[in-house]
């Protein structure tokens, strides 16, 4: 997170016990810096530098913009369909209620769930595409799921996400996946 000047807020924490590494992680809105008490100042600010920059990357690889999430649409798309799912935008949204994502087929959009910020990429990749294939198959058919079957992370992103969602208490009963049981990615919205 950034402070009023856009740099990052960031408080250093020394340790006796600590004598080689150096790690850092983001709370309450600074980044959090611990590193050897031996540290001289050069060796502190260098530190700093370097892991937050690290964390900064972090955050945009697992954070993307829209327009990095209409690109991330389009690869899938090639990778995984042949290119035939073409979305008009791909959006993250604050609105998802319980759902991961959704599409609107009549209007090529898609919308994915800002909790899936952060979430690793193959997760949010496997929802993107589960909302990809119902730009080609509106329901949760075997069509739709015979797609969805190339990516390789299915199953695993479909359990990563029914964890988060049992945690969270978001699960959506009867929303059914290949084999009956609940799916955790989506609705389609056929409003116009």
């Amino acid at each position: 997170m950034a402070g009023a000047d856009g740099t990052n807020q960031v408080e250093v924490r020394r340790s006796a016990r600590r004598t080689r590494t150096v790690s850092a992680w983001r709370r309450d809105g600074r980044v959090v810096v611990a590193i050897p008490a031996r540290f001289t100042r050069a060796q502190e600010r260098e530190w700093v530098a370097r892991m937050t920059a690290r964390l900064d990357a972090a955050d945009r690889r697992t954070r993307p913009s829209d327009d990095e999430l209409v690109e991330r649409a389009a690869v899938l798309s090639r990778r995984y369909l042949g290119g035939r799912a073409r979305p008009r935008t791909v959006a993250w949204s604050s609105r998802q209620g319980a759902r991961w994502g959704s599409c609107t087929p009549a209007h090529g959009s898609i919308r994915l769930s800002d909790r899936l910020q952060g979430m690793p990429v193959w997760v949010v990749d496997y929802v993107l595409l589960h909302e990809l294939v119902h730009l080609l198959h509106a329901g949760h058919g075997p069509a739709f799921w015979a797609e969805l079957a190339v990516y390789p992370h299915t199953e695993r992103a479909r359990g990563f996400l029914d964890g988060v969602a049992h945690v969270q208490g978001t699960g959506l009963p009867g929303d059914e996946g290949p084999a009956g049981e609940p799916d955790a990615a989506d609705d389609v919205d056929d409003e116009g």
